[in-house]
């Protein structure tokens, strides 16, 4: 995952969890909460699965 596509996923979380807070709905916040948590996730994953040398 290249930077660019990093940063846009993260701040896509970001715009619904700010959208959860402003409309007061606590489950859309949670979902982007738990959405950025699995970004950064599966960005590390494929970092360190790059880095061993496991990727093609």
């Amino acid at each position: 995952m290249n930077r660019l596509t990093f940063w846009a996923l993260l701040a896509l979380c970001v715009a619904v969890e700010v959208l959860g807070l402003i409309t007061g709905r606590r489950d859309v916040h949670y979902a982007g909460a738990i959405a950025a948590l699995g970004v950064i996730a599966v960005a590390r994953l494929l970092y360190l699965a790059h880095k061993n040398g496991e990727s093609e």
